[in-house]
């Protein structure tokens, strides 16, 4: 029986080969294994809210979250549709996804969002209460959760950037105006950030600290100056003509014609075509008198 004899470099060569396929599996599975870990989905009872995962985390939100609305879109669609059918058809999906968890330390999924979803959602579960025009039903239940529904999604694991002053958790100082220097609520950055109230862990949530309105000026009660008191009568107001001007001429650029805003003389309104003159007004009382004169003596004579 003749046996055919392998060379020793083929049967090396092999080995490597089958040893390569077999890394490149296994790389292939981890490396999907941590994709998949590095992802996850966040589900919300609610379509409103605040809904908090980590950075890239998709969100989604329950189909019975929204079930009430779904009912009350499919039944004032005015097709005929059977709204507690379309409620149940959703009521029974797990999970919607609406969004995204973003790179950052906040976002949101818009009503506009849901409402999308929602349609699309329940256009794939071939629900049998969507009506005699399930195109026009869709539209009434999209609009119907757009307008009651949206949900802020947070960032547990944003971290926020320093400031070019110092770096994180150094407890370095912040020039403040005045020539001082502050440390950083919790060894943070420092500059225009170093009053800031601590946040989270993460470094996000800080808060400004109240401002303090001690030195300003306040009226105290039982106090008020009578107007007599506070503006006499021999004294002068603002913008008087009469008042002495101080620097008068002496301001860069001005002549001494120049004075307070407000300076005003009086003139005197124009003659009218039928204005009263002098020479009527004589008149007048010269009739009146001799009037006066005439029915004296009438009187008299009667009286005679």
């Amino acid at each position: 029986m003749l046996v055919r004899k392998i060379p020793t470099w083929q049967t090396t060569r092999r080995a490597l080969t089958v040893t390569a396929i077999a890394t490149f599996v296994t790389g292939g599975a981890f490396l999907s294994a941590g994709t998949a870990s590095a992802s996850q989905q966040v589900v919300s009872n609610s379509c409103t809210g605040t809904v908090s995962g980590q950075m890239s985390d998709q969100v989604a939100i329950t189909g019975a979250s929204v079930k009430t609305l779904v009912t009350n879109g499919a039944n004032n669609a005015g097709t005929l549709a059977v709204g507690a059918w379309a409620g149940d058809s959703i009521a029974g999906i797990q999970a919607i996804p609406v969004g995204q968890v973003p790179n950052s330390a906040g976002g949101a999924a818009t009503g506009a969002a849901i409402g999308k979803a929602v349609r699309t959602a329940l256009a794939n579960s071939h629900s049998l209460g969507l009506g005699l025009d399930w195109n026009k039903t869709l539209n009434s239940v999209e609009s119907t959760v757009a307008k009651s529904c949206n949900l802020t999604l947070l960032a547990a694991n944003y971290v926020a950037p320093s400031t070019p002053g110092g770096q994180p958790g150094a407890g370095g100082t912040g020039a403040q105006p005045g020539g001082g220097t502050a440390t950083s609520p919790g060894g943070g950055s420092t500059g225009n950030l170093s009053n800031l109230n601590p946040g989270t862990a993460g470094g996000s949530g800080g808060t400004a600290p109240m401002r303090d309105y001690s030195g300003l000026p306040t009226a105290t009660p039982g106090t008020a100056v009578a107007p007599g008191v506070r503006y006499p009568a021999n004294g002068t107001l603002p913008g008087d003509a009469s008042a002495p001007q101080v620097g008068t001429g002496d301001q860069a650029g001005q002549g001494a014609d120049i004075r307070d805003a407000g300076n005003a003389q009086s003139m005197s309104s124009p003659v009218g075509p039928d204005d009263v003159q002098l020479p009527m007004l004589l008149a007048v009382i010269v009739l009146a008198g001799v009037t006066a004169a005439l029915v004296r003596t009438w009187v008299l004579r009667r009286a005679a």
